[in-house]
């Protein structure tokens, strides 16, 4: 009897072995994914940073010609990549941003002045494709992402 229980033994470690390994490799695959998914996450988030911190350089260079910019002069009304400077301090400011918010990926601004409230709404767009996380519906999330900021000069 006792060579019975052994012979029924012998194959079973190898199959426990076997289901150990397929347990652990789906363990590695998910977190394998969820290792993309925070990279993902991360780098949205590191696009927002810099659009932030693009808003309150080009806020900070307005507050320092605040004349000009009280005037409208540094108003960008279509969404743009490029700019061309001249002489003024304005065109220094924005030649010099411009080419910050182009680093973004597709990146683009505008600035607005409203005369009747005296707001400026400093409008920064990307492309968000690469690091834009699905939908829980499993559809894919809007690709182009924007930064709106509104302050008083």
């Amino acid at each position: 009897m006792t060579g019975l229980t052994h012979r029924a033994q012998i194959g079973a470690t190898l199959i426990e072995v076997l289901v150990a390994i397929v347990v652990l490799s789906i363990g590695l695959l998910g977190l394998a994914g969820l290792q993309a998914t925070s990279i993902q996450a991360n780098q949205g988030a590191y696009y927002r940073s810099q659009a932030s911190i693009l808003a309150a350089d080009i806020t900070d260079r307005m507050r320092a010609n605040r004349k000009a910019a009280q005037a409208g002069a540094y108003n960008l009304s279509a969404l743009t990549s490029a700019y061309t400077a001249t002489t003024t301090r304005k065109d220094k400011d924005l030649s010099e941003w411009i080419p910050l918010v182009a680093k973004l990926p597709n990146g683009k601004a505008r600035i607005e002045r409203d005369n009747a409230t005296g707001l400026v709404t400093i409008t920064i767009n990307w492309d968000e494709s690469r690091s834009a996380i699905k939908k829980a519906d499993g559809t894919a999330a809007d690709a182009t992402a924007n930064f709106v900021y509104r302050t008083e000069i």
